[in-house]
């Protein structure tokens, strides 16, 4: 009964953020542009703005869900299994570590070409999180596609 609920509530979910994206990106390339103004005349679609916010709100609503789940998750783990639960903060603590090394990792260089509007963020803090997170995307791709392939190894061997 409540899987079914669930799946219901998911589904629904999915299909109406679905539902958004897909008009917020339809209004995004094919709302028109504005008139490109200064030197560099640049396009500039005329929608772009809700399509950030759009973006932000997407963002905001994983990073809420993740922490409050991963938060329910460590409290629930924690009366079962301790040590379970301890883990699970080992992972949080290393995903951190990776975020601080790719932060300093980081290329600081400014960038040439872009328009006065960016030139507030081609500073070097913007260039390094920017960096951080480019290369965390990158760390955490490999390491998922190594899962996969050791998973699918660990199990042909297994039998």
């Amino acid at each position: 009964m409540a899987v079914t609920k669930i799946r219901k509530i998911s589904s629904w979910t999915m299909l109406i953020v679905s539902i958004i994206s897909l008009a917020v990106f339809a209004l995004f390339y094919f709302g028109g542009e504005d008139t490109p103004v200064g030197v560099d005349q640049f396009k500039n679609p005329t929608y772009t703005s809700e399509l950030l916010i759009w973006m932000y709100i997407l963002l905001a609503v994983c990073a809420i869900s993740l922490v409050l789940f991963g938060v329910l998750q460590f409290a629930n783990k924690f009366k079962t299994d301790p040590k379970g639960a301890l883990m699970t903060l080992a992972v949080f603590a290393g995903f951190v570590i990776l975020l601080v090394i790719a932060y300093f990792i980081g290329d600081a260089t400014p960038l040439s070409g872009i328009n006065a509007d960016s030139q507030k963020f081609n500073v070097e803090s913007w260039l390094k999180v920017t960096d951080m997170w480019i290369y965390a995307i990158y760390i955490m791709l490999t390491l998922s596609v190594v899962a996969i392939i050791w998973g699918s190894v660990k199990k042909v061997l297994n039998k």
